[in-house]
């Protein structure tokens, strides 16, 4: 695994980060092609979507309409006592690799360090029920975190603000799309494998179509 601290970036260092397979959290900059899960070693790898032709599937389109009567908005990344308190209750999901706090993945101030973020904030009759980070580059951006309500998992709201954070980055004229890492091997990522557009960093220095990667 590689590591660095970078406090600030222009969004051009950010895009030149993101498609050399880096992810960050706060300023702390992290790339690795191993993982550990449930005592197996697993291939990992960085994904990157097509905003301009990512078309929702059946299943994506259902989440869309499903989650019709929330409200949604995009704003600065300030979380306050709403969402460390969801953060809270999103932990519980976890029995192993707990997270211990909401600024573990964004730093101590994310709306700018190192470079601009966004906070997604969506609501039920006025209730926060899941928030999603989105870090800015010039022609692309990065998911960052997301949590939600565990009691709202039917709506499956991972896979919605994904798809609020791809359509608001089509919205502010974004190329591309980090939707964070996955593995070859089915993992509690596969999730992220299920999006129209994908590519993959095959380490070597090139984006692959997710077709072209085997077990």
């Amino acid at each position: 695994m590689e590591g660095r601290t970078v406090e600030a970036m222009t969004p051009g260092e950010a895009d030149k980060y993101w498609a050399e397979g880096w992810r960050h959290f706060g300023s702390d900059l992290f790339r690795s092609s191993l993982m550990v899960e449930e005592m197996c070693i697993k291939r990992q790898v960085s994904l990157r979507l097509d905003v301009g032709t990512f078309t929702p599937s059946k299943s994506q389109r259902r989440t869309l309409r499903k989650n019709g009567d929330l409200e949604f908005e995009f704003g600065p990344a300030r979380p306050g006592e709403d969402e460390l308190a969801l953060f809270g209750v999103h932990k519980e999901r976890f029995e192993r690799n707990v997270p211990h706090s909401l600024a573990e993945f964004l730093g101590d101030r994310p709306d700018g360090k190192p470079c601009a973020c966004l906070q997604l904030s969506v609501r039920r009759e006025g209730r926060l029920i899941a928030a999603s980070f989105l870090a800015l580059g010039g022609n692309s951006c990065s998911s960052v975190y997301a949590v939600f309500d565990p009691a709202e998992s039917k709506r499956r709201l991972g896979i919605y603000t994904m798809l609020l954070e791809i359509e608001h980055a089509r919205s502010l004229g974004m190329e591309s799309y980090y939707s964070g890492y996955a593995t070859v091997e089915t993992s509690c990522y596969d999730y992220k494998k299920q999006f129209e557009g994908l590519s993959y960093f095959d380490w070597a220095g090139e984006w692959r179509p997710m077709e072209e990667m085997a077990l």
